[in-house]
């Protein structure tokens, strides 16, 4: 599993209205133990583009990258990790009700 420290999320506009549903980007602050061969000396955030259409929300497109330089990483999530990840970004989108 991913070790998440934190995120922020962002709205984005579609002027036009030509995608169905709402899109929004989280930037996923990650905790890579030394060892993966993910993990950078300047960290690691994941940026998740996650759509909510209707009564369906998933991820569309998602990158890794270095946090000091921006640089583009080029892994990719293991199921489980994908998993985990749709599952944070559903957790922090849609209010929870009781």
């Amino acid at each position: 599993m991913l070790p998440i420290t934190g995120h922020t999320l962002e709205l984005i506009n579609d002027p036009f209205g030509i995608l169905p549903g709402n899109r929004f980007e989280f930037l996923i602050d990650l905790d890579v133990p030394d060892d993966d061969e993910l993990y950078s000396e300047k960290g690691v955030y994941l940026k998740v583009i996650y759509v909510l259409e209707d009564d369906k929300a998933y991820i569309a497109k998602y990158d890794f990258y270095e946090n000091e330089t921006e640089k583009y990483l080029d892994f990719a999530l293991e199921e489980e990790e994908e998993a985990q990840i749709n599952a944070y970004c559903r957790e922090n989108l849609i209010p929870k009700t009781e």
